[in-house]
């Protein structure tokens, strides 16, 4: 059942300071209790919303121990780690709200991390400063503050629920999500990142996935292989390389279209099925013909364009961040209710005391 909150008001906060500091910040309490596995959350090829319905625990044991054939025990599932990518859940629509934070993390934690670790991570300063390097377009449009970080109640909130924040100065949220994801695949987890945002499709494999938050249903709702397949009607390996072509109108990326209209989708697709990769695509369209006149000149003529719009929307997996082996224990959610209800009632009275 969702925790028993107060109303969030209607009006959306003032626009928030950002966090002042760069570097990634422990939590306050860590239970010395062993992670234990969870139940797949993985189902048919079509986004599943969480609906915030559990099993009982009778059920929840018959799903994770007697489902082998035969009678046999199935092996344990892998544990999961979550990353939170905190800026997105923290607006509405294009403002700042506090309100929004508060309604996604209480379903976050109720609904879909439960009791497995949680790991929010937050954009440096100047995360943006790398790819407007490569590409001044990138994400000049908006007007949302990306890169300044959460407000400092954002940050208290989630380490007082024993939520590890980690920022890390002079990258975005997407690239240490991305680091932090490598290492606890090592480690023998599965990852699932809680976030909108679809450069995240380019990490999906059998261990990762994605639980998005749908403004229009107002609930989570997982994304994994299986709908990434039955959607785009390719594996994700390829996401980066087509996502070259198609540009990204949302982080001010431009696709291949605009210098060559005949290019589209369709033409991208057949071209990695076969080749695999960007880069052996562009590689062997260097030294012979790969396609039809106008796809074998766009890939020529434009294979730096291409090169650099792969280096712009590629997550980066070298951020100086190390895991913290304590972010891998299950989290103590006895803080919950009354963390994020307090959290509410002071955001409402603020409300309140600004319509005065």
């Amino acid at each position: 059942m969702l925790m028993q909150l107060p109303a969030v008001g209607a009006a959306t906060a003032a626009p928030l300071a950002p966090v002042k500091a760069a570097t990634a910040a422990s939590p306050r309490r860590y239970p010395p209790i062993r992670l234990s596995a969870s139940p797949s959350t993985e189902s048919s090829p079509s986004t599943s919303a969480v609906s915030g319905q559990r099993l009982p625990p009778s059920a929840r044991h018959s799903r994770e121990h007697l489902g082998g054939r035969n009678n046999v025990p199935a092996r344990p599932s892998k544990g999961r780690v979550f990353f939170l990518d905190v800026n997105p859940i923290c607006f509405r629509g294009s403002q700042r709200s506090l309100g929004a934070f508060a309604r996604w993390l209480s379903l976050f934690f109720a609904h879909v991390s439960l009791r497995d670790p949680v790991v929010a991570v937050l954009d440096g300063v100047g995360g943006n400063e790398y790819r407007r390097r490569l590409l001044p377009s990138y994400k000049a449009h908006r007007t949302r503050g990306v890169g300044k970080g959460a407000d400092s109640r954002v940050v208290d909130v989630l380490r007082e629920c024993n939520v590890p924040v980690v920022q890390i100065d002079g990258h975005e949220a997407d690239d240490v999500v991305a680091t932090l994801t490598e290492q606890v695949l090592q480690k023998g987890f599965r990852v699932v990142i809680g976030s909108p945002d679809k450069d995240f499709k380019q990490l999906i494999s059998e261990d990762v996935q994605l639980v998005m938050p749908i403004p229009e249903i107002g609930r989570w709702s997982f994304y994994t292989l299986r709908h990434y397949v039955a959607q785009y009607k390719c594996n994700p390996t390829a996401d980066l390389s087509l996502r070259c072509f198609m540009g990204d109108e949302a982080d001010g990326v431009p696709g291949i279209q605009h210098l060559v209209p005949g290019f589209g989708r369709k033409t991208a697709v057949k071209l990695l099925k076969k080749h695999g990769t960007l880069e052996n695509l562009l590689n062997t369209a260097a030294i012979k013909t790969v396609g039809k006149d106008y796809a074998q000149d766009a890939l020529v003529k434009h294979a730096d364009y291409l090169r650099k719009n792969y280096e712009v929307l590629s997550l980066k997996r070298d951020v100086n961040v190390q895991l913290d082996d304590r972010w891998l224990s299950t989290r103590d959610t006895c803080n919950d209710t009354s963390v994020l209800s307090n959290f509410i009632l002071k955001f409402n009275e603020g409300q309140k005391l600004n319509s005065r």
